[in-house]
C-alpha cells in the first residue's frame, strides 16, 4: 500500500509541474511566417479572403542637416484586400504596391514607417500581417531620388524579412 501512495504522490507531482509549467510559458512564439511555403495554392486562398480594416502610418524627415530629405513625408496604407502601399511625398500622387518587394505578407493588417535623419538614411518599412508575424524591410533614402516603382526594389535591398519572434496571437 505504501509503494502504490508513494506512486500516486509522485505522479501528481509531476502533473502539477507540468500545468504549472504551460501556464508559465508564454503565448507562442513564431520565429518565421508560418504560412506554407510551397503551396501557390493556399497563397491564393488567402488573397482572396483576406479583408482587414484600412490602416495608415507616416513620419517625417525633420532634420534640416539631411539636406533634400528635410520634411518628405513617407507614408505606408493598406486597402480592404490586405494590400500595403509606400507615399513618398517627393513624388505626389504615386503610391506603390508593397508587394514588389520579396516577401512581402499577403494579407497585411497593420503598417509603421520611421526613417533616419542622415542623406542617405534608411526608411524602415513594417508590416504586421494578418497571421500575426511582422516582417520589416530597411531602404536606403536618397535626397535627389523619390521612391518609385521601378527603384524601390533596388533601395529595399533583400525586401521584407519576419522579425525573429514575433508574438502570434
Amino acid at each position: 500500500m505504501r509503494k502504490l501512495a508513494w506512486a500516486a504522490r509522485g505522479t501528481a507531482a509531476v502533473a502539477g509541474a507540468l500545468l504549472a509549467g504551460a501556464l508559465v510559458t508564454p503565448s507562442a512564439l513564431a520565429n518565421d511566417d508560418p504560412t506554407p511555403k510551397d503551396s501557390q495554392a493556399a497563397a491564393a486562398d488567402e488573397s482572396k479572403r483576406c479583408s482587414v480594416a484600412r490602416d495608415v502610418s507616416s513620419t517625417v524627415v525633420d532634420y534640416s542637416g539631411a539636406g533634400g530629405l528635410f520634411e518628405t513625408v513617407f507614408r505606408a496604407a493598406t486597402d480592404r484586400q490586405g494590400r500595403a502601399f509606400l507615399n513618398d511625398s517627393r513624388n505626389p500622387g504615386v503610391w506603390i504596391n508593397l508587394a514588389l518587394l520579396a516577401g512581402a505578407p499577403q494579407c497585411v493588417s497593420g503598417t509603421a514607417v520611421s526613417v533616419t535623419e542622415e542623406d542617405p538614411g534608411h526608411l524602415y518599412i513594417t508590416l504586421l500581417a494578418s497571421n500575426g508575424v511582422i516582417r520589416q524591410a530597411v531602404c536606403t533614402t536618397a535626397s535627389g531620388t523619390p521612391f518609385t516603382p521601378a527603384n524601390l526594389p533596388a533601395a529595399c535591398g533583400a525586401g521584407f524579412a519576419p522579425l525573429a519572434y514575433t508574438p502570434v496571437n
